[in-house]
């Protein structure tokens, strides 16, 4: 755990700017194996420090890999000199309003370390009992990955806090062959917010979802095509969180809309049908912790959810405070920066579609012709909100019944005219959070939704 020596530095902060100095260590561990070989195993540590600093619209940023004291007050000189050159020479006369003053902020997680080896024991348990209980697969891997963000923030005028944001997972991968000797590839991650022995302790306990797993690329190894065109789909919660975060998410992220993102004309219009809700979760989501919790940005702002779309309708952005203060709203507290040396910038943390209040065999059966569309691989789309997605698990449905599970295919569409389509929304909600978000810099986020019944376009052979 980082030890604070921040806090004395805060008498050199200057008074006619707002400043936030903030001390981060990150561990990043990973541990691979395939077919039971061990492939890959690593550790790595890195510490820093870093200012930034806002004057009239403008921010000057300094960071140094080194933790003490005079690294502190080195980059706080650095940081307030930048800003000061900046507003002389590209002045954007924004004077942003100071945030009140609210204490500390602790947060309730620890980081805790493991031995190495346990790390490569749990994979190896796993591994283990994949080899003697599917021997037909054709390759499997299990990866243990982990990163603990341990930061430390103070801030001029909002809060300071110590930040403690651990995840750890384990990906299991399994290979097969479809009938016509085509390679196919189903994963699953296991694994949430905490430490190894948070999420770990008894790794028997994936396998009922391995089994699942396993039973899904079997039927996948018959599979079919699916039949191109526009089709009524239904989309697993994995699927609605893609699409929550890579073509609605980032359309809505402040500092985009500002670029020119399709969201931007659309404030206060109807972008869904009445049935579509859309929330960023600070760190507390339907009653319980958010995936992967955040209380306090990077900027020294408390974080708070912010509410994109209502009943259909855009209502909102994520800010940073910047950006609240040209749009005149309150901040989000969604700075967030992934290593000691990246500047703070608008990010998601908890990205979800609400649950509806329809049952999912319902949904099944309300569809004649169509296709259940469970998980995604990958995704992109852009500022205008269109998107393509790859889909690695799915299946038919055939006058309300699901039939044969599907090969590889891709969905692609306009986010918010697809949305206009939903006319039914499941009452669960599934999360993924092992993913990262690559606007500029990494980020851990979480997404998630229910199952929602929409018409979208579905890829053939």
């Amino acid at each position: 755990m980082l030890q604070d020596i921040l806090q004395a530095q805060t008498a050199l902060f200057d008074t006619g700017v707002q400043t936030v100095l903030r001390g981060q260590e990150t561990r990043v561990r990973r541990v691979s194996l395939q077919k039971g070989v061990l492939v890959n195993n690593q550790r790595s540590e890195t510490r820093g420090l870093c200012a930034k600093v806002l004057k009239n619209g403008v921010a000057g940023f300094s960071a140094v890999a080194e933790y003490d004291v005079e690294s502190a007050r080195r980059v706080l000189r650095a940081a307030t000199e930048n800003a000061k050159f900046l507003d002389a020479h590209a002045p954007r006369g924004l004077s942003v309003r100071p945030l009140p003053q609210q204490g500390a902020v602790l947060c309730p997680m620890q980081i805790h370390d493991t031995h190495q080896q346990r790390l490569i024991d749990a994979c190896r348990q796993i591994d283990d009992h994949i080899a003697k209980t599917y021997p037909d697969l054709t390759s499997r891997s299990v990866v243990y990955y982990e990163d603990s963000m341990d930061k430390i923030i103070y801030s001029s005028d909002g809060c300071h806090g110590h930040m403690c944001s651990p995840r750890c997972y384990i990906y299991v991968i399994l290979n097969a062959e479809a009938r016509d000797g085509t390679p196919l590839e189903l994963f699953k991650a296991f694994g949430g917010a905490g430490s190894f022995d948070d999420q770990f302790s008894d790794v028997t306990r994936c396998y009922p979802e391995i089994q699942t797993l396993y039973e899904h690329l079997m039927a996948k190894k018959e599979g079919v095509y699916a039949e191109a065109g526009t089709r009524t789909v239904i989309l697993g919660g994995m699927m609605a969180g893609m699409l929550a975060h890579e073509a609605v998410g980032h359309t809505v992220e402040a500092d985009l809309v500002q670029g020119g993102s399709v969201a931007g004309p659309l404030l206060n219009k109807r972008v869904g049908s009445e049935l579509v809700n859309l929330v960023d979760f600070a760190h507390t989501a339907f009653g319980k912790p958010a995936p992967l919790p955040v209380w306090l940005d990077d900027e020294g702002t408390l974080a708070n959810d912010a509410v994109l779309i209502e009943n259909g309708i855009l209502k909102g952005y994520m800010h940073d405070r910047l950006s609240a203060q040209r749009y005149g709203v309150a901040p989000t507290g969604n700075a967030r920066a992934w290593a000691f040396n990246d500047e703070p910038l608008i990010r998601m943390r908890n990205t979800a579609v609400l649950p509806g209040k329809d049952k999912l065999e319902d949904m099944i059966a309300s569809v004649d012709d169509g296709y259940y569309l469970i998980d995604s691989g990958n995704g992109q789309a852009d500022l205008t909100g269109e998107f393509m997605f790859g889909v690695t698990m799915g299946y038919e449905i055939k006058k309300g019944k699901l039939g044969r599970a599907i090969l590889g295919t891709t969905v692609s569409g306009v986010a918010f005219e697809m949305l206009k389509s939903v006319d039914m929304v499941s009452d669960t909600v599934t999360w993924s959070s092992s993913g990262f978000c690559g606007k500029k810099q990494p980020m851990a986020v979480g997404m998630g939704g229910p199952q929602l019944r929409c018409r979208l376009n579905i890829g053939g052979r």
